[in-house]
């Protein structure tokens, strides 16, 4: 009987992408399978995430729930990964004596040896440590699991905003060599993978190594030469920092269509002030050219950004700003939260001034204003024609299938199984709340 994993992932794409890692290291090294009933794991994993607020305490209350399953079989194995693991290391196995592996970001391709060894000791298995590139090079073959895959093409962040406790966490800046990426997202096209969603915590710093040569191979570079794979027919990546949102990128989305018509672009504040205490490298104006250029580039893009709304002193114009920059850039996604503090961050040593009913106020201003640029932005797209990538049968039923434009908007239509990996043409013909319907354009052979 095949051995069993139960893992729950926190967070972002990222944490997703090096879950699936997880998943195929260790059913490389031990033959472990993964299973949705806790109740029938041997081993399980919790991949956590530092970024919202109070993540210690989540985990520590989900290690409660999970001490019940440890009470029933004492030789089943519990591990903590992700940036609470590298944030607080041997104190989770401390704190929490049912935890018998705690690893790191940069250190999950080590499973199979801290599991080895903490059920040959008996002994937690602690590393927390950053061997840099080390963990793409002992990961398995890419496995695809349909017609789409991220590839992480970076590891770190070297930009250290005092209110991001993410370069604590997984450490500095660290680019993949530019062979590396080809490699595996060729393997991936040969599996039958058009679309490739590239990732890393600041994806457009990517520096990667071009053959023996001290060349550096930028994002920009990267996705022309992934263009050129047969197969890969759509390229997106997340996220971005706007500090090396370069010219050249920005020259690809008018040069190469196979670059998806969608933007997430981090902002965090639309006033000077804030957006200095919170060292982000850029002012207001320089990020607003940069959209002006990017929308000029390509005139249907979509555009995603995050917010951070009551940031230590944030005045009522300081927000205003934010509210008028939202405005300019029409962005119609967003990601926004109010702020909370990250213990070891040094935004965390700034007086919390902004009440928290104003911070509520604020930010259900922020998302109505956003929402209502969401709603143009769908209802914009009503009754033209866009190609799709049809990804699975729709969770809405009936017979439907769904796919995702280039805009990153998800699209159910009347169709079978039989079109699932392929690109079609479609006309939208109504937008929902969170999704838009549609019809084939013409019979699809």
């Amino acid at each position: 009987m095949p051995r069993k994993l139960y893992l729950i992932s926190y967070g972002c794409q990222m944490n997703d992408y090096d879950s699936a890692k997880m998943a195929d290291v260790l059913a490389a090294s031990h033959g472990y399978a993964r299973t949705q009933n806790p109740d029938e794991a041997d081993l399980l994993l919790l991949n956590t995430c530092s970024v919202r607020e109070k993540a210690q305490e989540k985990v520590f209350s989900e290690l409660g729930r999970w001490r019940e399953w440890k009470a029933a079989d004492p030789a089943r194995v519990i591990g903590v990964g992700g940036c609470v693991a590298s944030q607080e290391g041997e104190a989770i196995a401390q704190r929490a004596p049912i935890v018998d592996i705690v690893f790191g970001p940069q250190t999950l391709h080590r499973l199979p040896q801290m599991l080895d060894s903490t059920r040959s000791t008996h002994k937690p298995a602690v590393d927390v440590s950053f061997p840099e590139i080390e963990k793409f090079d002992a990961l398995p073959a890419p496995v695809a699991s349909g017609p789409t895959a991220f590839v992480s093409i970076m590891e770190g962040c070297s930009k250290y905003c005092t209110f991001c406790v993410v370069p604590y966490t997984r450490g500095a800046e660290v680019s993949r060599p530019l062979d590396d990426v080809l490699v595996e997202c060729a393997r991936l096209a040969a599996q039958g993978v058009h679309e490739i969603t590239l990732l890393g915590q600041n994806v457009n710093a990517y520096r990667g190594a071009m053959g023996g040569t001290r060349e550096r191979c930028d994002l920009a570079l990267l996705i022309d030469y992934l263009a050129q794979i047969p197969g890969i027919e759509r390229i997106r990546y997340t996220t971005s920092h706007p500090a090396e949102f370069s010219d050249a990128l920005i020259e690809a989305y008018a040069e190469q269509p196979k670059l998806a018509s969608y933007l997430h672009l981090p902002v965090q504040s639309g006033a000077d002030r804030i957006l200095g205490m919170m060292k982000r490298g850029y002012t207001r104006a320089q990020f607003l050219d940069k959209i002006r250029r990017v929308r000029a580039a390509r005139p249907d893009l979509s555009l995603s950004s995050d917010f951070i709304v009551g940031f230590p002193t944030e005045s009522d114009d300081d927000f205003m700003q934010t509210m008028d920059l939202i405005a300019e850039a029409r962005f119609d996604c967003a990601f926004s939260f109010v702020y909370s503090p990250r213990p070891g961050t040094p935004a965390a040593n700034l007086r919390d001034t902004v009440d928290a009913a104003i911070k509520e106020q604020r930010l259900a201003i922020l998302q109505n204003r956003i929402r209502q640029f969401d709603d143009e932005f769908r209802q914009g797209l009503v009754g033209t024609t866009q190609r799709i990538l049809v990804e699975r049968p729709s969770r809405r039923g009936g017979g439907q299938m769904a796919g995702r434009t280039s805009s990153n908007r998800m699209v159910n239509f009347d169709g079978d199984a039989s079109l699932v990996g392929r690109f079609i043409d479609v006309t939208i013909t109504a937008a929902m709340a969170n999704s838009l319907q549609a019809r084939l354009l013409t019979p699809v052979a």
